[in-house]
């Protein structure tokens, strides 16, 4: 049997990682955020698919592809988090367990990061972790899952 496959989606900008503002977000680069989710997804019985994009509409397509071949979404919507209604609605659509992941808190940001249209979608949201907080949502996916499964 294979096992479930994850989508981690990740928004605009992450591609800077590592060079990016490394004060507020870290030395650590995507590739090295992509290497740590085979890691943990690996451990969980897992499988993922690890994608970015910096264009809303293409996240968006791959919300609803989700729907179609995937268990559950992690996704860092970055700053799609606090303008995208469409996203939220594609993530409502999917029928799917969603954990958001943010590297920061965005609650000891700026005032417009505080609120996430995606977090209305999510059973969870992880912030102000780091690349830890994907390693962690991926548990909570794997957890979301395997109760589902009990049920």
């Amino acid at each position: 049997m294979n096992p479930p496959l994850i989508l981690v989606l990740n928004g605009p900008n992450l591609n800077m990682l590592g060079t990016r503002e490394p004060t507020l977000y870290g030395t650590e680069t995507l590739d090295d955020i992509e290497a740590l989710c085979a890691e943990t997804a690996d451990a969980l019985d897992l499988a993922i698919d690890f994608r970015q994009t910096n264009i809303e509409g293409e996240l968006i397509s791959w919300v609803q592809e989700a729907r179609s071949i995937a268990s559950g979404i992690v996704i860092n919507p970055a700053g799609y988090s606090h303008t995208s209604i469409a996203l939220m609605d594609a993530l409502l659509a999917s029928d799917l367990p969603v954990v958001e992941v943010h590297l920061t808190n965005i609650h000891r940001r700026e005032s417009f990061r505080h609120l996430s249209y995606v977090s209305r979608a999510a059973q969870g949201v992880i912030c102000g972790l780091g690349p830890h907080g994907y390693a962690l949502a991926l548990r909570g996916i794997a957890g979301i899952l395997a109760q589902a499964e009990d049920a």
